[in-house]
């Protein structure tokens, strides 16, 4: 007979989820492009559940990428255009809404998107020749729209690094968000930048339950040292925002006063903040995730979430996917409404792109011979 899903599977040999140390995910859904897919079935022979917790190491794989500025007309973004030096992110957030894209790179949106990541060793360059067009017009370069600029390879590689010299070198105009405190480390570019109107940093905060973030965001930084580096910015003159994002319904939404309450304590001078969104794989990870992880709760929160959403786990459409339809959603938005009157949180100022200085020739272009 087929088996049971994977948390169920795993209590039958012994554990009681198929959680991995140190993983979001709790399993590998085949890629929804693959044509063929396999069944496991139990044969009756005895199972070694060992396996099933043992930790998965972290693949680096090289990305050969052309080009490194994504462009975007998304009505619901305050930017045109991201750079991600990394596919992929050793977080592992189990709500993550980049998970699906992995599947464009033949892996899984559930422990391969935390295991096998895509690094691009040439970005600095490949920015430096993008940048370099005769024909570029400089707006902010939004870093970490899509996977975290600062997860944990990031301390080797050091890509992002190379990309915020690049920026810094030809006055370029940047935002950063992210859910670590290794932001800190180049603080010595960021906050020249910032000083002069270049730079803005925001620190994602989901909750300030570590049991919590340690379950829901495994290999991001705790919740206390997040709120320690948006001191560190705010000090350093660096304009910081909180992200309070995603806001899961029944599970961190009672959480959403005290996150951005804190947030303004250590300096924060604007907030945000997004409901839970699950698209295409991301519903089904998520679906297992809490019920392996809180089965009590789990069936009031996924109906929750299907009242902010139309009656479904997601909702794509502009202008509702990053703030859901309904009572609940609606009463979400007014709380976060009256706590950043009280707090005092500002408006997000422009950037300034005057500065920008073109490079003299786009980095790797064919010289002349005259």
């Amino acid at each position: 007979m087929p088996l049971p899903a994977a948390a169920e599977r795993a209590r039958q040999f012994g554990q009681e989820t198929d959680v991995r140390k140190g993983r979001g995910a709790i399993s590998n859904p085949k890629n929804r492009f693959e044509a063929a897919a396999t069944s496991p079935f139990d044969d009756g022979w005895p199972i070694d559940a060992s396996p099933l917790g043992a930790p998965l190491p972290t693949e680096l794989i090289r990305d050969n990428s052309r080009s490194v500025i994504s462009y975007n007309r998304s009505p619901d973004l305050g930017f045109d255009r991201s750079l991600n030096a990394y596919r992929g992110c050793e977080h592992g957030c189990i709500y993550c809404f980049a998970r699906p894209t992995h599947a464009y790179l033949v892996y899984s949106a559930g422990t391969d998107f935390e295991t096998k990541l895509l690094f691009k060793p040439d970005v600095a360059r490949l920015l430096e020749a993008e940048i370099g067009k005769p024909g570029y017009v400089p707006r902010p370069i939004a870093l970490g729209s899509n996977t975290d600029p600062y997860q944990p390879v990031e301390r080797t590689l050091r890509l992002t690094r190379s990309v915020l010299e690049v920026l810094a070198k030809h006055h370029h105009p940047f935002t950063i968000v992210t859910k670590s405190s290794g932001i800190l480390r180049d603080l010595d570019i960021i906050a020249p930048m910032a000083e002069r109107r270049q730079a803005r940093v925001y620190i994602s905060l989901t909750t300030l339950d570590a049991d919590l973030a340690r379950r829901m965001e495994p290999r991001a930084t705790a919740p206390s040292l997040r709120l320690q580096a948006m001191s560190h910015l705010a000090e350093a003159g660096v304009p910081v925002s909180v992200l309070a994002a995603p806001m899961i319904p029944g599970l961190n939404d009672s959480e959403l006063e005290s996150i951005l309450a804190a947030s303004a304590r250590v300096g924060a001078s604007h907030a945000g903040y997004v409901l839970l969104r699950l698209p295409l794989e991301v519903a089904k990870l998520f679906e297992d995730w809490i019920h392996a992880h809180y089965p009590d709760r789990a069936r009031r929160v996924l109906n929750l979430i299907r009242e902010t959403r139309g009656g479904s786990l997601n909702d794509s459409a502009f202008g509702d996917r990053f703030v859901g339809t309904g009572a609940f959603a609606d009463l979400l938005r007014r709380r976060f409404a009256v706590a950043s009157k009280k707090l005092g949180f500002a408006d997000r100022e422009d950037l300034d792109c005057s500065r920008f200085s073109r490079p003299h020739a786009a980095a790797g272009a064919q010289l002349s011979l005259l």
